[in-house]
């Protein structure tokens, strides 16, 4: 995947796409970055345009949410991490068996459960650049 650069939060959905069309066959994606680089506002962006008519926010508080595609029917989870401090708190949610369920996986503060991301696990960092923009990198 090539950088993608978002310019202003007006080109999120286009940059989503972009991403979209170059998610190729995975399906576990990792985002890191500081908070309030705008991981949370990126996979709301993703979601949307794959379908999602729900509300998308982040799932700090419960670990994750399920959403399903409108257009599609697909499966995706969005996972948060933050609050996690033991790898024992996210194996109780089962989450491997979130990871390989075929499903979408976008997961947040990925860092702190780095080892249980699956080998295939595509990894992005989302920067903040000084003008403002953001840049999301694999």
């Amino acid at each position: 995947m090539e950088k993608i650069l978002i310019p202003n939060l007006q080109s999120i959905r286009e940059a989503a796409r972009t991403f979209i069309n170059a998610m190729g066959d995975s399906t576990v994606f990792a985002l890191y970055g500081a908070m309030g680089a705008g991981k949370t506002t990126f996979i709301k962006a993703v979601c949307e345009e794959l379908g999602v008519a729900d509300v998308i926010n982040s799932p700090t508080f419960a670990i994750v949410n399920e959403y399903r595609s409108d257009t599609s029917g697909e499966l995706i989870y969005h996972f948060d991490f933050y609050r996690i401090t033991k790898l024992s708190e996210a194996q109780d949610i089962g989450v491997e068996d979130y990871f390989f369920s075929g499903a979408l996986c976008f997961i947040e503060w990925a860092e702190n459960i780095e080892a249980l991301l699956p080998d295939d696990v595509v990894r992005l960092t989302i920067s903040e650049l000084p003008d403002g923009s953001r840049e999301i990198t694999a």
